[in-house]
């Protein structure tokens, strides 16, 4: 959030919340060969309940999914990986709680996650003092990798990396496409939360340098359920769009009100709303919204064919979500930076220096394209899509590269 992202429509599956044994050390166990298997765990910190639990549990399982391929291969030789996941409900406390905790269990090489850029915020700190790896699919604030003044980059955390491109590409990006399609008039509406208010900004800014004007800016609380106030003000400015940064909880039921108080025009937003739950709770006036979304379509590509079809028969019951394919990249960058971290080690604590310095090597084809890290830690993909919602359904309008 976050977020960016690609459809997975595909049905998943989901055990317990939490998952996996979390002790504090590595466990041994024998293999069918009589050989010892030391563990390595893979932790997952995301909303595994509540609004936005859709996105987490897609996470969450497309990690799973990643895991068990690993262990079927034997892609580390002598080791065999473990799932450890943790509900961190979209809350920063108790995303930074799940940090604490994890970070207590010596066996944990590496984590995927957060959904939310004010979540990591507060994880980013903890799993670094324990030298963990984070890779999140979902965060897009850029100051998670080049700290707050945009002028003067600089890395605050060697640890986090993400495979989701920032808000300084996707806002900018969508202001691209408005203006493109001939809109020159927009308002702005954001949630006040640390993914939504950088998506506008960084919309503004690009959508004010190609000649557009921003005719309204205001704000909601991400709880709130009445939105006749802001619509009423922004009404008479008359633009030809809303640009809203936030999440699909908000974003759907705004996009609803909206319409019916005769303000037709369309709602686009970023990955946070690129899900089927935005188009439930917007109803049927949500046809002509968009949202971008990182990458293209994953039914586009074979890649991402590839993954939908074992997603699904591994009969998991949750869909995949937005972030399905970007979490399940996240956890193979993880594997394959963890094939000479613990080649030779003892155990997986004495690993994770070796395990961030090989993660910001990896380099392979993903479900969401190539996967690889610049020196801030952040994906070097650009490839972008707008999809637009047709007939119930998110259709891919544009994919493109942004400049």
């Amino acid at each position: 959030m976050q977020r960016s992202i690609i459809r997975l429509g595909v049905p998943l599956a989901v055990a317990a919340l939490a998952l996996s044994a979390c002790g504090s050390r590595s466990e041994s166990t024998s293999s069918s060969s009589g050989a010892a298997t030391k563990v390595a765990k893979i932790g997952v910190i995301a909303p595994l309940s509540g609004g936005l639990s859709a996105m987490g549990l897609g996470i969450k399982n497309s990690v799973d999914l990643a895991i068990k391929q690993a262990n079927d291969s034997g892609a580390v030789a002598g080791w065999k990986f473990e799932l450890y996941a943790l509900d961190d409900e979209a809350k920063a406390e108790v995303g930074k709680n799940a940090a604490t905790k994890i970070s207590s269990d010596d066996a944990v090489i590496g984590v995927v996650g957060t959904l939310n850029s004010s979540v990591a915020q507060q994880t980013m700190p903890v799993l670094a003092a324990a030298k963990i790896a984070q890779v999140s699919p979902a965060n897009t604030n850029p100051s998670l990798t080049q700290g707050a003044d945009a002028a003067n980059k600089k890395r605050p955390y060697n640890n986090y990396f993400r495979t989701c491109t920032t808000d300084a590409v996707q806002g900018p990006f969508a202001a691209q496409y408005l203006l493109g399609q001939g809109i020159k008039k927009v308002a702005t509406i954001h949630d006040k939360k640390t993914y939504g208010q950088g998506l506008v900004d960084a919309f503004t800014v690009e959508f004010k340098k190609g000649g557009g004007e921003i005719v309204a800016a205001e704000t909601v609380g991400e709880n709130d359920k009445d939105f006749a106030t802001v619509i009423s003000k922004i009404k008479p400015s008359a633009p030809g769009a809303i640009y809203y940064g936030g999440e699909y909880p908000t974003a759907g039921p705004l996009s609803q009100q909206m319409k019916a108080q005769g303000l037709t025009v369309p709602l686009m937003g970023g990955d946070g709303i690129f899900d089927p739950k935005f188009i439930e709770l917007a109803g049927a006036t949500a046809t002509g919204d968009m949202a971008t979304s990182v990458g293209a379509p994953t039914d586009s590509t074979d890649a991402g064919k590839k993954f939908l079809n074992e997603y699904k028969a591994a009969g998991y019951k949750e869909d995949a979500s937005a972030y399905g394919g970007y979490g399940y990249d996240a956890a193979k960058a993880i594997i394959e930076a963890a094939k000479s971290a613990l080649k030779d080690a003892k155990d997986v604590k004495s690993a994770r220096d070796a395990e961030l310095t090989a993660l910001g090597k990896v380099s392979f084809d993903g479900v969401t394209g190539k996967v690889a890290f610049d020196e801030f830690g952040d994906t070097t993909s650009k490839i972008l899509t707008v999809y637009k919602v047709d007939a119930g359904k998110w259709i891919p309008a544009k994919t493109d590269t942004f400049k």
